[in-house]
């Protein structure tokens, strides 16, 4: 375990305007705080905002917010560790972790630790194998078939060409039986090690290992925190050297096997590149093949990744689904294709995405496209992609089959009618008489009668009305009401604020006065005032005492957070990332400022409620006379106050 108190020391010496600010050009003062541009979705107007004195951010459009460790895991894809482990080394704080005894646990991270160490190393041999090998040329030649040659290598120094190649770490396996073995050992490292990591395998006969690529151009997998974790090989020309019969092709791609480090269906080829691409643009383009990727990035379309030879899985799903949520996909425009599609859509659901489908020209793939007709023949397909039921259901109907046929046209309409119900897009759901024309139309029904096209729309509309609603999106909050809590198949930080309760307003500037200064809850003037409050406002401010040290007289946001219900969590980010106050005079002075006017309001209610119960038949004259005294006390107090 990394120990609490250097958590805390990272996050009180991380300057966390230089941490987003890489990320952030946009960034300018305003008042006590800094407004950009959001990393993390598309806006022309700048809400998102950075408080370097509270180590905060917070961003009104999207509502993401956190400290710079929770930005970094954001922007990174890295775990909470990973995160502190990257401020740590930009602060200069070493990070000794609490044990005893090595755990099973410490020694398989010491054995990946090992892993990415290697796949490094290997990534540096194949680079540097493309720069420097005699026989570098044939991968050289098929780079250059596809536009991508290197500059280093008398290409036409397009700075986007060699930036994607240097992203994706292309090199060149040597056709040599042990190239990188021999370099391995050279620095060190153990074959076992080589092998463990998927670059070597064992002899069949004999001592030792040799390489697992040889003679093909190389491309680097590289998970979301930048480490090379496997390797994909593509096929070359055949080397003078081989020795085999021309009809005896070699398989196109060779993909590391499955490592401690690396899981084929839970990772995406260019996640790393794309990431802030994808982030940026608020959507992410699958397509199939390495270079469809790498074509597509060197040319500007930088928010593009691939499964690596595998249908799409629930892991790869929720990987993306860290960056995006809306997925085109870009398949090749053939059967496999279309049966990638069916299989990428369930997963994809699964975890929430809006799922669109983009098409090319017959026997195209996006490599072939972007090289021929410009990345904007690609932009032009992923703008008009349609919904992924649109989709299967257009190459249902219009796939050719025999219409006399009655069992494949009813097997065509029970396709439709499952595509139907499993769809939750509420447009597609509304357009079901219009597939039930198209039906009618494409399978010929019309000439079947009115009775058959009458049977048919029903069917369509019972296979819309079993598709289950999802709830209706609620409005987010600033500090809910007393006794308002989120209904219970909502996000608590969803809750509705049902009407504009002036006390409400009230108690939620003053408890925003004392989230922008803690320091104001030891001013005994302020003390006095709180209790005025209730409900949801004596609930925060419980939590901002746990979370303030008067010894250091600093308050610890992430604490403060995690003390309080996550209904407020929006109402706070807002205060801490975009202050209200200049100065903890400024915000002494609106505090007492709303404190007066809450008075003012408790005083009002409490006389109305006596002169109320004032009426009442059964209240004898006596205790009338002191509901009305009463009232009139409170009607005094109130406007005593200024």
């Amino acid at each position: 375990m990394i120990p609490p108190e250097v958590i805390v020391a990272i996050r009180e010496r991380t300057d966390i305007l230089a941490v987003i600010g890489e990320h952030v050009p946009s960034l300018k003062r305003r008042g006590r705080s800094f407004s950009g541009l959001c990393p993390f979705h598309k806006e022309k107007s700048p809400s998102f905002h950075v408080n370097p004195d509270r180590g905060f951010y917070h961003c009104f459009g999207c509502k993401e917010s956190g400290s710079a460790i929770d930005f970094v895991m954001r922007m990174e894809g890295a775990t909470f560790p990973e995160a502190v482990r990257s401020l740590a080394e930009r602060v200069g704080i070493t990070i000794e972790e609490t044990r005893t005894v090595p755990t099973e646990n410490d020694q398989k991270k010491r054995q990946k630790d090992d892993l990415y160490a290697v796949s490094q190393l290997a990534a540096v041999f194949f680079e540097q194998q493309l720069r420097e090998h005699p026989d570098r040329e044939f991968a050289l030649a098929e780079l250059d078939r596809r536009g991508l040659r290197p500059g280093f290598a008398g290409g036409e120094g397009v700075a986007e060409v060699d930036q994607a190649l240097q992203a994706f770490r292309i090199g060149y396996a040597p056709p040599e039986w042990d190239g990188l073995a021999k370099f391995l050992r050279a620095q060190g490292v153990s074959p076992l090690s080589g092998e463990t990591a998927g670059l070597l395998a064992p002899r069949s006969t004999g001592a030792g290992h040799y390489d697992r690529f040889r003679h093909r151009l190389m491309f680097a997998v590289v998970d979301p925190q930048g480490r090379v974790v496997a390797f994909s090989g593509r096929a070359l020309a055949p080397h003078p050297s081989e020795k085999r019969d021309p009809s005896d092709k070699p398989a196109k791609y060779i993909n590391s096997p499955e490592t401690p480090i690396y899981t084929k269906g839970a990772m995406l080829f260019g996640i790393h590149a794309a990431r802030h691409a994808i982030r940026t643009e608020e959507e992410v383009i699958v397509v199939e093949g390495n270079f469809d990727v790498v074509s597509l990035h060197a040319r500007g379309l930088t928010n593009v990744v691939a499964p690596l030879g595998t249908a799409f899985t629930i892991e790869q799903a929720k990987l993306l689904r860290r960056f995006a949520q809306e997925v085109v996909l870009l398949f090749d425009s053939d059967a496999a294709g279309r049966k990638a599609v069916a299989l990428a859509r369930e997963p994809l659901a699964e975890v929430g995405f809006q799922t669109r489908v983009a098409t090319l020209p017959e026997g195209k793939d996006p490599d072939e496209i972007v090289r021929e007709r410009g990345p904007e023949a690609i932009a032009e397909a992923v703008e008009s992609a349609r919904d992924v039921s649109a989709y299967q259901i257009d190459c249902l109907l219009d796939a050719t089959f025999a219409q006399s046929d009655a069992f494949e046209r009813a097997r065509r309409v029970g396709e439709v009618m499952k595509i139907l119900s499993a769809n939750e897009d509420p447009i597609v759901r509304a357009m079901h008489k219009s597939y039930a024309d198209q039906l009618a139309g494409r399978l010929d029904l019309v000439r079947s009668g009115p009775d058959a096209f009458r049977a048919l729309e029903q069917s369509v509309r019972r296979a819309v009305a079993n598709v289950p609603r999802p709830p209706p999106k609620l409005v987010r909050p600033g500090l809910p009401e007393e006794g308002v809590h989120a209904p219970s198949n909502q996000r608590p930080q969803e809750a509705r604020i049902t009407h504009k309760d002036p006390a409400v307003i009230a108690r939620r500037n003053m408890v925003g006065a004392l989230v922008e200064f803690p320091v104001l809850l030891e001013d005994p003037e302020v003390s006095e005032t709180l209790a005025l409050l209730s409900g949801a406002s004596v609930l925060l401010v419980r939590g901002l005492r746990a979370a303030w040290n008067p010894a250091t007289r600093k308050m610890d946001t992430s604490e403060f957070l995690a003390q309080i219900d996550e209904t407020f969590h929006s109402f706070v980010a807002s205060r801490l990332a975009d202050p209200l106050f200049d100065t903890d005079g400024h915000a002494k002075l609106g505090l007492l400022d709303n404190a007066k006017q809450l008075k003012r309001l408790l005083l009002k209610e409490e006389a109305e409620s006596l002169a109320r119960e004032n009426y009442k038949p059964e209240v004898d004259f006596e205790t009338k006379a002191e509901l009305a005294k009463e009232a009139a006390t409170r009607a005094q107090a109130r406007h005593k106050i200024k």
